[in-house]
């Protein structure tokens, strides 16, 4: 990426450089037990969903018309579920979350699970909450063993952003804007961010971020959906299958802070390059593994020179036959196996929630990566503009 962050120019890439990543049943009907979602057009619907500081909240309903439905907030630019048929097509929600509003607001402090969240300004990890810029030293709330996690203490996830939709041709739209003041949680500069959910006709949900700032400043952003493709109810996500396409990770300090090395994923349980059961080794007497409680740690795209939208991983439930095939313009990508869910929380279906309830590919730039110029840079300018591009299509096999 070189030592600033330029635009990514994608729009070489279209519907049908798309269309073989996903291979979705349409016209599903019930097969009892879960919802069936009947094949309609596109279309976009809002209601109301609560207030957070007399401000209103709304709650959009996107729908594909090949059976995917994707409901978003725009309190955190939350996901609160996406419901996309199995093999046989029945329908389920894959993603956790709260069935209410309250269940988001009362989500705080060490245990908090950020479901569904846009994370920022900074995704992931920062060094004792400090880093450098021209020369400059600024400071970040604490929230995370030491270090400032997520954006901080009060991150883009607690933002009710402005809202607009869009009904297209192809699919419907969400666009959300944040204005984010100079010096929010210890931030440089004004930075206005707009993210957008699109819902295709292919079951795909893309997520565009784009952002520009008045100051030198520093950016991270991503979405944290927990996903769990038999059904948000389900146990735990131990036998679904994970591709991650890097050979290399980055390893992490007893804090989480990764420690600078990228290092070699052959012959350790970090090896994702061929499809894996995520429990086949998250047991192993492995260092890493026993830092971070089980995964939780980013993994270096194979991109070679390609800047645009490349497959960086697929998951996928033997069960029920659904995919979820991520493609980014993102370096890297966390995956985290929420190791620290511990049953106190109760989901959208009503069922509780427990380690391994899902897992997270969340797309980003490095965790830490303002204190390690070896890191693709997250160095954001006034004369630049930040943008960003995740799609996770879904289909089944």
């Amino acid at each position: 990426m070189g030592g600033k962050r330029l635009r990514q120019l994608i729009s070489t890439v279209g519907v049908a450089g798309l269309a073989a990543c996903s291979n979705t049943t349409t016209n599903p009907t019930s097969n009892g037990g879960a919802e069936s979602i009947s094949a309609v057009p596109p279309a976009i619907t809002s209601e109301p969903f609560g207030r957070v500081d007399g401000r209103p909240v709304n709650r959009y309903t996107l729908t594909s018309g090949h059976g995917m439905r994707v409901r978003i907030l725009n309190y955190g630019g939350i996901i609160q579920s996406i419901e996309v048929p199995d093999r046989t097509g029945q329908v389920d929600n894959v993603v956790l979350g709260f069935p209410n509003l309250a269940g988001y607001l009362d989500n705080t402090g060490s245990a908090k699970t950020y479901f569904g969240a846009i994370i920022g300004r900074y995704g992931n990890r920062i060094a004792k909450g400090a880093f450098s810029l021209n020369g400059d030293e600024y400071h970040l709330p604490i929230n995370n063993n030491g270090n400032s996690l997520h954006g901080g203490t009060a991150g883009f996830d607690t933002k009710v952003w402005q809202a607009s939709q869009d009904n297209g041709n192809n699919g419907v739209a969400v666009k959300l804007q944040y204005v984010s003041p100079a010096g929010e949680m210890g931030f440089p500069g004004t930075l206005t961010t707009t993210v957008t959910y699109t819902l295709d006709q292919k079951n795909r949900l893309r997520i565009d971020y784009h952002a520009t700032t008045d100051a030198p400043t520093v950016i991270n952003l991503t979405n944290h959906s927990y996903f769990n493709l038999a059904g948000e109810g389900t146990l735990d996500i131990y036998d679904q299958k994970i591709t991650i396409d890097a050979d290399h990770y980055t390893p992490i300090d007893p804090t989480m802070i990764p420690t600078g090395q990228i290092s070699p994923v052959l012959g350790t349980p970090f090896d994702f390059t061929s499809p894996t059961a995520i429990g086949a080794q998250i047991t192993a007497n492995d260092p890493q593994l026993l830092l971070g409680h089980g995964y939780d740690h980013n993994w270096v795209i194979n991109r070679g020179n390609n800047t645009g939208l490349v497959e960086a991983a697929r998951a996928q439930d033997p069960q029920t036959g659904r995919t979820m095939t991520v493609l980014t313009t993102e370096p890297g990508v966390q995956f985290y196996t929420s190791n620290f869910i511990d049953g106190t929380f109760t989901g959208t279906s009503g069922h509780i929630y427990r380690q391994g309830a899902g897992f997270t590919l969340e797309t980003q730039h490095y965790p830490d990566s303002p204190n390690h110029p070896n890191f693709p840079s997250t160095m954001l300018n006034p004369d630049q503009t930040y943008d960003s591009t995740t799609v996770f299509a879904f289909g089944t096999e």
